[in-house]
């Protein structure tokens, strides 16, 4: 019996990555006999091989693949084809060493590891296109191929090349028309940088001006998008209409912008990697969440599930998440019993329709050795394959109730690439009094995001650029630095029109130029927000803050807010900054603005939501602060109710009305208690 096309079954697509060429013994059909018994039924191939697919210029090698796409379509399982242009062979470095990415600095990215080539060179893309064309125009009809991987995690480096810099003056040129207006629009009289000509600008590497690191960094981003957007046309040539296109997007790159580059894709990918065992702990102390590329906390992991939504405002793949340990040979943190299960069914809640493991065997060589698959070193299935194998067959069981999830969400943070990058040359932050917090956006948006789900709420995230596509109750504008007027028009059309807005500190600050606005901030919010402020101050230790929750603190900043129609909801307890609120609420219309102007400890995070939740009549309602629950509407139009314990105590639910569990035997369960193992997950309908 044919398998059904690897494009069109329902459920959630269950995988991993899959490199037979990478093994020392390999045994394809024992791996895909072991893959179909989990129900695996999606691998990603090829995308990190150029060297093997063209060991020499010019050369081919294309057939090796064929026996793995013929035996994965014995079995059912789809594949997902990879274009290999992140990782240049050898050859090619050594026939162009021009293509080595040159930093700020002038230094050369050292070929060695992978993205070290200049993917804007026309001489580059000469011999992308031609592997790209040899590759897929081989392989991307195979009836086992259900899409194209274009590249992979895209944006790495911030490319200065000569060549870049001259299209980007060019880009400079058409952007603004003359040097004289760009010497407004930049502020260029300061310290004698005024422009005669164009061909007085100086290279980024030494830049100390805001508007040229923010003009320099959309340039990089867009770079990023052109990218993808060429291998995206020239691969539509190849396969079938069928095929789906996407890229694996790493959210933290800085020359990325996911919400344009996703444009040019079938269906947003990305990583949703996370520190397991005590990193997967819901904890309740006052310690500020950790920045980086993986999640620290079960609040990072649906943080990052949200983004990966918003990239199109529709369901995602993930294509890699843990299976063991990930990182380097000392970071060796394999999950504890259960918390496979409980990421994958986070990220199903949060709109995943992939969940794939990176990698299915740990590798025997290679910078990535201990980075951990489904099968260790020793290639033999263990605790890890079975609790895989197991999730495997409850997704499949579930297959039916998950089809098309829309995950509900509460409340909407704005995200805005710009503002980061403004805030990543320019930090508010400082973590040890001295030196500059490069990853202030992120963090305000990481406290926010986590008094959210502190208070029980569900997220989603929007732009700026497409604010009206999603309706949230509460929406966040977090550090909202360059604030333009369109921007700022929608957040008062939506306090008006009866939302309840939530401003930080930051937030209007700057113009679209990450300018400093030339009024008393908060600027143009400052009559929707009904405060100003004249001065802010950096608090280099935390300050108590009482009203709202008792045990209230503020960290890091403080905006001496003066009241211009808003009410005081908490103050600052210091004989300094005691004399200004710490948080306002002021009504407008219908709506409401509440403004922070501070970064909240957690219980003052949290407090602040609960003030403002909406009322909710949920099915599943949790009853301890390590027990989340979310919720997500399917095809058919039903709610299903995700309870997560992350911890290693058993706690439980309610239930407000007779339900059904999804995950089980689908036996009616009766309104009351519905009891949760330590680290367990029981979703219900």
């Amino acid at each position: 019996m044919t398998p059904p096309p690897p494009t069109t079954r329902p459920g959630i697509r269950f995988g991993t990555a899959y490199y037979w060429e990478y093994l020392r013994a390999p045994d394809l059909l024992r791996d895909l006999d072991l893959m179909a018994a989990a129900k695996i039924d999606t691998i990603r191939v090829g995308e990190s091989v150029w060297s093997t697919w063209e060991p020499r210029d010019g050369e081919f090698a294309l057939d090796w693949l064929t026996p793995v796409l013929d035996a994965a379509h014995e079995r059912g399982i789809g594949v997902l084809l990879g274009t290999p242009t992140y990782a240049v062979p050898p050859w090619l470095q050594r026939k162009h060493p021009e293509l080595a990415i040159v930093r700020a600095g002038g230094g050369r990215v050292q070929w060695g590891a992978r993205q070290e080539a200049d993917f804007t060179s026309p001489v580059f893309l000469r011999y992308a296109e031609r592997v790209i064309r040899a590759v897929v125009g081989h392989h991307g009809g195979h009836p086992a191929v259900l899409g194209i991987q274009l590249d992979n995690e895209p944006g790495l480096h911030l490319i200065h090349n000569e060549p870049v810099f001259e299209r980007f003056v060019a880009w400079l040129a058409e952007r603004y028309g003359d040097v004289g207006r760009l010497n407004e629009e930049w502020g260029l009289t300061y310290w004698s940088h005024r422009l005669g000509d164009w061909a007085e600008l100086w290279r980024p590497d030494g830049n100390t001006t805001p508007s040229y690191d923010l003009a320099w960094r959309r340039f990089q981003a867009d770079l990023t998008t052109e990218f993808i957007a060429w291998q995206a046309d020239l691969v539509r040539e190849l396969v079938p209409a069928d095929r789906v296109l996407t890229t694996c997007l790493a959210y933290q790159r800085p020359a990325l912008d996911d919400v344009r580059l996703s444009e040019h894709l079938t269906v947003t990918s990305g990583n949703a990697y996370y520190l397991p065992q005590d990193g997967l702990v819901l904890s309740t102390g006052d310690e500020p969440p950790e920045i980086g590329w993986f999640s620290t906390t079960p609040a990072g992991l649906f943080q990052a599930a949200d983004r990966m939504y918003a990239s199109k405002q529709r369901r995602y793949w993930v294509t890699e998440t843990n299976a063991t340990s990930i990182a380097g040979s000392q970071l060796n943190v394999t999950p504890y019993d259960g918390q496979l299960r409980q990421a994958a069914w986070a990220m199903v809640a949060r709109g995943a329709e992939l969940i794939s493991y990176w990698h299915w065997n740990t590798l025997h060589d290679g910078a990535e050795t201990y980075w951990g698959g489904i099968l260790g070193h020793g290639l033999t299935p263990g605790r890890v394959y079975g609790e895989i194998a197991a999730l495997g067959e409850e997704l499949d069981r579930a297959r039916e109730d998950v089809e098309g999830l829309t995950p509900d969400a509460d409340v909407g943070f704005v995200h805005s690439h710009e503002s980061k990058w403004a805030l990543t040359f320019q930090p508010p932050l400082t973590l040890d009094g001295r030196d500059p917090d490069r990853d202030s956006y992120e963090r305000i948006v990481a406290t926010f995001y986590r008094g959210a789900v502190d208070a029980g709420l569900q997220a989603g995230f929007v732009t700026p650029g497409r604010f009206g596509e999603r309706r949230f109750p509460i929406m966040v504008a977090p550090a909202l630095y360059c604030l333009s007027p369109e921007t700022a028009g929608a957040l008062t059309g939506y306090v008006r029109g009866g939302g309840h807005l939530v401003l930080t500190f930051r937030t209007g600050y700057a113009d679209e130029e990450a300018r400093a606005r030339a009024e008393v901030a908060p600027g143009p919010l400052r009559d929707l927000a009904g405060v100003r402020y004249l001065e802010y101050s950096t608090l280099l230790e935390p300050v108590a803050v009482h009203g709202l929750v008792p045990d209230g603190v503020a960290r890091h900043w403080a905006d001496a807010l003066e009241l211009e129609g808003a009410e005081p909801l908490a103050h600052y307890d210091h004989h300094h900054f005691g004399r200004w609120p710490a948080v306002t609420e002021h009504r407008v219309g219908t709506g409401t603005v509440t403004y922070v102007g501070t970064l909240p400890g957690r219980a003052l995070a949290a407090a602040l939501f609960r003030r403002i939740a909406p009322d909710s009549r949920a099915l599943v309602t949790a009853g301890a602060p390590q027990v989340t629950v979310h919720s997500a509407v399917n095809a058919r139009g039903e709610r299903l109710w995700f309870a997560h314990n992350w911890s290693d105590r058993a706690h439980a639910v309610t239930l407000s009305r007779p339900a059904v569990e999804v995950t089980a035997r689908r036996e009616p369960l009766a309104p009351g208690p519905l009891a949760l193992g330590p680290f367990d997950v029981r979703v219900v309908k």
